[in-house]
C-alpha cells in the first residue's frame, strides 16, 4: 500500500488535473491519494474568511464569485459542462460555503478561519475524484475529517492518533476499491468540527495516513525534479540531491529550506517508511528519497531568508545577560509568535535574527520596557550547510556582513539585503 500527496500547483489548473490523471493512471495499487486545494486557492479562501469574519459583505460576496469562478472554469475545461451527474458533491458543497456564509461568524476568527478554509480541499478532491470517474479511473471520494481526529486547536490541531488509528483501519479498508482520494491540511474534532493541521498539512496528512496504514512508501509531486540544494529561483545552479536522510532534512527544514516540515517526517521516521520527492512534470525522473540512512550531501546547501530583522537587546543597568533576562526575552517571542532564526549572546547583549510579521513591533514595545533596543530592517540571513571557504568566499563577493555565526557543518551570514 502506498500513499501519494498532490500539492496545489499540481492541481492548479485542469491541464494540471489532467496530469494527475496520468500519474495516478501508472501508480502501483492500492493507493491513498492526499490533494490540497486548488493552485492559490488556500490564499483566495483566506481573503474571503477575513471579509467575511470583518462583516465586509461586499467585499465576501466578490471574492465568493472569484472563488466559485475559478473552480467553475476548471470544471467547465475538464467535462464540458457544469451540470455533469458525477460533479453533484461538488455543487453541493458551493450551497454549504454559500450558505455558511450567510450566518453571522462566531467571536473567534480561528475557528472561523478553519471552517471556510476547508472548503478549499473539498472542493478540489470533489472536482478530481468526479473527473477520475469521469475517465473510467475508479476511486473512493474520502472525507479525511471523519477518520483524522483533532483536539479543537484551531489552524495549529493536534492529532488523536488512538482514535485516528482506529477509524483509519476501519475506513480505509481497501474492501471495494484499490483507490482512495482524500484531502489535505484537514482534520475533524470529535464532534466532527473541521479543523487544520497547520504549516505542511498537507504533507503531514500523506505522512499520517501512511504511518497509520503501514504504508511501503509516502510520494510527494511538486514542481521540482527532486529536493535542490537551493532555490533555483535565487540561485540558477542549484543542483538536485539523490537521497537524504531523515535527521539531514530536518536540520535543512529548521533552517528554512523548503525542503519538508520535521512535523511530517517525524512519524514516517518512526516506521522507517521512506518519502520520495519526485517531478509531477516529469513521472519517470528518480527524484530525491528521505530515509534514515542516506550518503554524505555531496554538495553544499545554500539557504537564503530575506525580509529578516536583525535585533540586539542589552539590559539598560549594563547588567549581565543572565538567565533570567534570557527567560523572560523568549517568553515575549513566543508569545508574539516571533520565530528566532539566529541567536547569539555575550556578557552585555542578546542578539537574534528574526522574521518581519505584524506582531514584530509589538514586542519591541514590550521589550524596551526592561531592555535598550537596537535593530536594523530588511536584512537576510544566508545559511551554508556543509560549506567550504571557496564557497563562502564565492557567496559573500560584494556582500556586507553585519553578523556572522560559523559551526562544524553551518555557516550563517547576515548581510545587508542585495
Amino acid at each position: 500500500m502506498q500513499v501519494s500527496k498532490f500539492g496545489g500547483a499540481s492541481v492548479k489548473n485542469a491541464g494540471a488535473v489532467r496530469n494527475l490523471l496520468e500519474i495516478v493512471s501508472h501508480l502501483d495499487k492500492p493507493q491513498v491519494i492526499v490533494v490540497s486545494a486548488m493552485g492559490k486557492m488556500t490564499n483566495a479562501f483566506e481573503t474571503l474568511v477575513q471579509h467575511y469574519f470583518s462583516g465586509e459583505r461586499d467585499a465576501c460576496n466578490a471574492q465568493l464569485r472569484f472563488i466559485k469562478e475559478f473552480h467553475n472554469n476548471i470544471v467547465l475545461d475538464l467535462f464540458g459542462d457544469l451540470q455533469n451527474p458525477l460533479l453533484s458533491p461538488f455543487r453541493e458543497c458551493v450551497q454549504q460555503l454559500e450558505l455558511r456564509l450567510e450566518q453571522l461568524p462566531s467571536m473567534h476568527f480561528d475557528y472561523e478561519y478553519d471552517q471556510i478554509v476547508s472548503f478549499g480541499e473539498i472542493f478540489s478532491t470533489h472536482i478530481i475524484s468526479a473527473f477520475l470517474k469521469f475517465s473510467d479511473v475508479d476511486n473512493k471520494w474520502m472525507d479525511v475529517r471523519h477518520v483524522l481526529k483533532t483536539d479543537d486547536l484551531y489552524r495549529d490541531a493536534n492529532v488523536d492518533w488512538k482514535l485516528t488509528t482506529e477509524l483509519m483501519e476501519r475506513s480505509f479498508s481497501f474492501v471495494d476499491t484499490s483507490l482512495y482520494l482524500t484531502q489535505g491540511f484537514l482534520g475533524g474534532t470529535f464532534s466532527n468540527i473541521s479543523t487544520t493541521l497547520g504549516r505542511e498539512g498537507s504533507d503531514y496528512t500523506a505522512a499520517i495516513i501512511g504511518y497509520v496504514l503501514n504504508a511501503e512508501r509516502v510520494t510527494v509531486w511538486k514542481d521540482v525534479p527532486g529536493i535542490l540544494n537551493a532555490d533555483p529561483r535565487i540561485f540558477p545552479d542549484a543542483q538536485k540531491i539523490d537521497s537524504l536522510s531523515y535527521a539531514e532534512t530536518i536540520e535543512l527544514s529548521y533552517y528554512g529550506a523548503q525542503v519538508i516540515h520535521p512535523k511530517t517526517l517525524k512519524p514516517l521516521q518512526n516506521k522507517q517508511i521512506p518519502l520520495y520527492v519526485k517531478s509531477f512534470l516529469d513521472r519517470e525522473l528518480p527524484g530525491t528519497v528521505i530515509r534514515q540512512e542516506s550518503p554524505k550531501i555531496p554538495v553544499p546547501v545554500f539557504i537564503l531568508k530575506k525580509d529578516q530583522v536583525v535585533l540586539t537587546l542589552s539590559p539598560r543597568d549594563f547588567s549581565f545577560i543572565t538567565e533570567e533576562n534570557l527567560s523572560r526575552i523568549l517568553a515575549l517571542f513566543s508569545q508574539n509568535h516571533v520565530r528566532i532564526n539566529l541567536l547569539q549572546t555575550s556578557a552585555l547583549n542578546f542578539t537574534v535574527c528574526v522574521d518581519r510579521k505584524d506582531s514584530f513591533a509589538k514586542m519591541v514595545d514590550q521589550l524596551k520596557e526592561f531592555y535598550s533596543v537596537r535593530y536594523n530592517d530588511q536584512v537576510e540571513l544566508l545559511t551554508i550547510r556543509h560549506y567550504n571557504q571557496p564557497v563562502i568566499d564565492e557567496k559573500l563577493k560584494d556582500r556586507i556582513v553585519i553578523d556572522s555565526q560559523v559551526t562544524r557543518k553551518n555557516a550563517r551570514f547576515v548581510l545587508q539585503s542585495s
